[in-house]
């Protein structure tokens, strides 16, 4: 591999699924072959000391501008130019093509050799929106390789490049860990802790924004208690839409049955995983498809803890479940398809041995990060 430079603002600690893509990307790359160009997690002291913190801890060079959100400014254009000359770079990776890409001639002239740039569900969105639209073509056209994540988002955005930038898509969907997200990654310590005993348990770990969905799982509570009176909603994680979920538990009665976590480490997100019997995420496309499903890591994550999965058709959702095998598509949003499958999953203990175990063994085939970190070091 070249040395590579990444240009991104999706890196952590700042939270999210593309910074864990992207991180854990780098972890598999030449640790001397690499320096990575991001923003602030956060503005204020807080924020440059959890990320100088967290850079301190990494094995390869991380440069932080001093602004939350890199745009492709000229004082941003000039700084990643001067990182390139000045490591010697001669790659350059946009963690996301939009809207860094756009950086890319001048990369060029200063010296890069090649270069990549990774697409995501937002840029489905910008293949909408007649300006953005052409931006996206000339991130195609200064670019060696768009990636994309699945066949949605490749024919999204493939149609808003020309058709030399097209051929050149390659895909590059984000990987699992198959060690630390597998079927003892300890559920049944979270299970204790949250007094879940033997109860059956729906998990859905996401952000809590609405086109994740938790809303029509509260939603599905009732038709699901109904038939099994003990079950539980795990929903693990944070976001801006939790006092919504938690006012809508109340309107609809079942608060008792809903145990919100927050925010919990990374390191104990296998575990809550393992915590549940089905991995449920009904996620839905919003805003005439601007805010859409890239691919949904969490299906495969869920998979390779050995969970039969429900999820959403929103986006490139669909491509991250072997519908009938690993899980069940139903409409986004679809309360009573969410409860039934559910419902059918919870009742039927060897049906959801086989979906898990179908699952776990495609994660191993297909979504392995090793696996996924050559062909990105083939295209660097």
């Amino acid at each position: 591999m070249d040395k590579t430079l990444i240009v991104t603002n999706d890196f952590p600690p700042r939270p999210g699924g593309i910074q864990t893509f992207l991180h854990n990307m780098a972890l598999r790359l030449d640790p001397d072959r690499l320096v990575v160009y991001a923003s602030t997690w956060k503005r204020g002291a807080e924020g440059a000391r959890a990320c100088a913190a967290f850079d301190a801890e990494q094995p390869f060079t991380v440069v932080r501008d001093r602004t939350t959100m890199l745009l492709p400014t000229p004082r941003v254009t000039r700084r990643a130019t001067e990182l390139l000359r000045a490591h010697g770079c001669s790659s350059v990776w946009f963690g996301a093509a939009a809207p860094l890409g756009l950086m890319a001639p001048a990369l060029r002239a200063a010296g890069a050799r090649r270069l990549v740039a990774t697409t995501h569900g937002h840029e489905a969105g910008w293949a909408q929106l007649p300006a953005a639209r052409q931006l996206l073509r000339r991130i195609g056209e200064g670019t060696d390789t768009l990636t994309y994540l699945g066949e949605y988002t490749r024919s999204r955005i493939a149609g808003a490049l020309s058709e030399p930038a097209a051929a050149r898509m390659v895909q590059l969907p984000p990987g699992v860990d198959e060690k630390a997200f597998h079927p003892g990654s300890g559920g049944d310590e979270i299970r204790a802790r949250l007094g879940l005993a033997d109860r059956p348990v729906v998990v859905c770990v996401s952000r809590l924004v609405p086109r994740k969905g938790q809303d029509t799982l509260i939603l599905a509570l009732p038709r699901i208690l109904s038939r099994m009176p003990d079950a539980v909603l795990l929903i693990v994680g944070g976001g801006p839409y939790r006092g919504d979920l938690e006012r809508l538990a109340r309107q609809t009665g079942v608060s008792d049955s809903v145990r919100f976590t927050g925010p919990v480490p990374g390191a104990e997100l296998p575990a809550h995983y393992g915590a549940g019997d089905v991995f449920a995420m009904p996620c839905r496309t919003r805003r005439g498809g601007l805010d859409v499903e890239g691919l949904g890591i969490v299906y495969l994550e869920a998979s390779a803890t050995g969970l039969p999965v429900v999820a959403g058709d929103s986006g490139g959702a669909p491509d991250a479940v072997l519908d009938g095998e690993t899980g069940w598509v139903v409409r986004g949003g679809s309360v009573e398809e969410s409860a039934d499958r559910i419902i059918a999953l919870l009742g039927d203990p060897e049906l959801r041995q086989r979906m898990g175990e179908r699952g776990r063994a495609w994660v191993e085939q297909r979504w392995r990060w090793d696996l996924l970190a050559e062909r990105l070091t083939e295209l660097l």
